[in-house]
């Protein structure tokens, strides 16, 4: 852990000297609802582009149902969202999602009888920015640059879902909303599971596309493979923001957030 906390502290440095963008997301007052049950209490955050920020909080603590109350995908919902400056309350989930927003979920969402190549031929293009040069607006990355970004991918490409490890079904779950053109990523739980060798390039792979200037909300239990990777921290509990908590803020509150998180 203290490795992880140098390593967070050295990022947070070099970062510092790269002004990140415009608020991408914005969540005011957020609540929000499954049937009769409350899950969500005026939730407060902000996201700017570039960043990389992680919900943290024990099951339970509201973190999963922030994610799917971005995406309408919860019973119901009341406060404010706003999503690259555009009020989303009131659209569909398939009209946020052509905002830019990409969202994996904590089951995946791959379809299990498909290979990986019909996987990644079939979603649609959404609204990008276009903030990574190069890049027109409104374009995915091509097979080409998913493969070379996941060589295991290119190998088992004539491979049905099914019949992927859980490594490389998360690859190819993380794979499908890079190939849409999303660049506002909210990711649900990605290392669940999965062995250490996996986390590390799933690790990589999150810095480089932080790199190119997308956004990234990470609901994570592994508290040692976010600490590196995020700008800020928010801790939740009972479907509420306790605190923010930045990287250079970490090594001093680690007894804390092992005493709350149970880390």
């Amino acid at each position: 852990m203290t490795v992880v906390m140098e390593q967070a502290t050295d990022r947070q440095a070099s970062a510092a000297d790269s002004p990140l963008g415009e608020e991408q997301l914005c969540l005011r007052e957020l609540n929000a609802w499954y049937g009769e049950s409350h899950v969500l209490h005026g939730v407060n955050m902000t996201v700017r582009r570039g960043e990389l920020v992680t919900l943290l909080g024990r099951n339970g603590a509201g973190r999963s149902s922030t994610l799917r109350a971005i995406m309408n995908m919860v019973g119901r919902r009341s406060g404010e969202i706003l999503i690259k400056g555009q009020d989303s309350m009131e659209l569909a989930p398939h009209r946020i999602a052509h905002l830019g927003v990409g969202f994996c979920p904590e089951e995946r969402g791959i379809f299990a009888s498909l290979s990986v190549e019909e996987n990644l031929l079939l979603p649609p293009l959404v609204k990008s920015t276009g903030h990574d040069q190069g890049r027109s607006q409104g374009q995915g990355m091509s097979l080409d640059e998913l493969y070379a970004l996941f060589p295991n991918l290119h190998e088992r490409r004539t491979s049905q879902g099914m019949r992927l490890s859980g490594g490389e079904q998360q690859m190819l779950a993380l794979a499908r909303i890079l190939r849409t053109g999303a660049d506002l990523l909210l990711l649900d739980e990605i290392t669940e599971g999965l062995a250490p060798v996996i986390n590390q390039k799933l690790a990589e792979v999150l810095m480089m596309l932080k790199a190119r200037g997308m956004t990234i909300v990470l609901v994570e239990q592994n508290f040692r493979f976010a600490a590196p990777l995020a700008d800020r921290h928010y801790l939740m509990e009972h479907g509420t923001i306790l605190e923010e908590i930045s990287a250079a803020e970490l090594p001093a509150r680690h007894e804390y957030l092992h005493k709350v998180l149970g880390v």
